[in-house]
């Protein structure tokens, strides 16, 4: 798929210029990129894509600090790229939809071709 078959059509605008993001959808598309370039983060949506997990099971996946392991999904929440709902004292986190895993099956596919 390429950039310009995702782009919605500009009505009234040359062609050429149709095939360029607009300034903020590339700065936010940029924003998400630059949250995934972290390796532990990545690590953290690797695991979140099979199920919903609280903050405990995933620092014994990662084998990381709590501390750690809450620092980075505070980032990927910040980031919507995680979601977490309460039950008791334990909070569970979840990708926010679809597109993210979407999106690290993609990197994951990339990085295996080249």
């Amino acid at each position: 798929m390429s950039v310009k078959s995702i782009v919605p059509p500009l009505p009234g605008k040359p062609v050429a210029q149709q095939a360029a993001l607009d300034f903020a959808t590339a700065r936010t598309v940029a924003e998400r990129f630059k949250v995934l370039s972290d390796p532990t983060r990545v690590r953290l949506l690797a695991a979140l894509a099979e199920r919903e997990l609280c903050v405990t099971e995933l620092t014994q996946i990662l084998d990381m600090e709590q501390s750690a392991v809450s620092h980075q999904l505070r980032a990927l929440r910040s980031s919507e790229l995680v979601r977490n709902r309460r039950v008791g004292r334990q909070v569970y986190y979840s990708l926010n939809d679809h597109h993210i895993r979407d999106l690290l099956s993609s990197g994951l596919s990339y990085t295996q071709d080249v």
